[in-house]
């Protein structure tokens, strides 16, 4: 990355940066350090372990600024709709993390610079960069700046109750995974079965739900294991 590019980058920010080599370890990915000779180059997956929990951090204090009376769980399956690899893939892209994205050759000739997961990672790295580079405060103010609209169009409860979607981003951030629903059962004549299915969290949790249909069995199983996993947190 040229001085020019990293100064640009600094302005969409809002961070300017005292050490700009924490902003270019930040944009070096694993595929481009490993082709280059010199072995004093870093790429970017410590800082983005780093990110990762001072972007938790953040949004759950901002959450909490935002909704003073919501319940743990709410605060969690919120946070989850926000620190997804989706919603910090968009972010990235506002911010064209992408084109100053260094990738070796084989990332680059597969587009690696517009895949959601390499963009979500970068992001993380970025925020650790301002972290390390300026505190807490300076993190804060740089991720409010790109999250708030975010915060800001999300409610306390969704307005059906979709237990199988807030438990798929709950799961996501916390496991890095996602859930797994099985039938394993089908009772009653064709015009009025019951459903079992099994939900499975890998290793983590299992539950199980009856339903009239295979989608309300998922549902009650999503449900059991959403009030498991916030329960393990009281």
């Amino acid at each position: 990355m040229s001085g020019q590019e990293l100064s640009a980058l600094e302005k969409e920010l809002g961070h300017q940066f005292k050490d700009i080599g924490h902003l270019r370890e930040a944009m070096q990915h694993s595929s481009y350090v490993n082709e280059q000779l010199d072995l004093t180059l870093k790429d970017n997956e410590r800082l983005e372990f780093l990110g990762d929990a001072v972007l938790d951090l953040v949004i759950t204090h901002m959450l909490m600024d935002q909704f003073p009376q919501a319940r743990e769980g709410d605060l969690s399956r919120m946070r989850a709709t926000i620190v997804n690899e989706s919603q910090l893939a968009m972010v990235a892209q506002r911010l064209d993390l992408g084109r100053n994205l260094l990738l070796g050759r084989g990332e680059a000739l597969s587009h690696g610079e517009q895949k959601r997961s390499i963009l979500a990672d970068t992001l993380e790295a970025v925020i650790a960069a301002v972290y390390v580079d300026g505190g807490l405060q300076a993190a804060f103010e740089v991720i409010e700046m790109q999250f708030s609209r975010i915060i800001s169009s999300i409610t306390e409860r969704p307005a059906v109750e979709d237990f199988k979607s807030q438990l798929q981003e709950l799961v996501q951030v916390r496991f890095k995974t996602i859930p797994h629903y099985e039938v394993e059962a089908e009772n009653g004549p064709d015009h009025d079965k019951t459903f079992e299915v099994r939900l499975s969290i890998g290793a983590v949790l299992t539950t199980h739900g009856t339903g009239k249909s295979k989608k309300a069995a998922e549902q009650a199983a999503a449900q059991v294991a959403l009030e498991r996993l916030e329960g393990e947190k009281d």
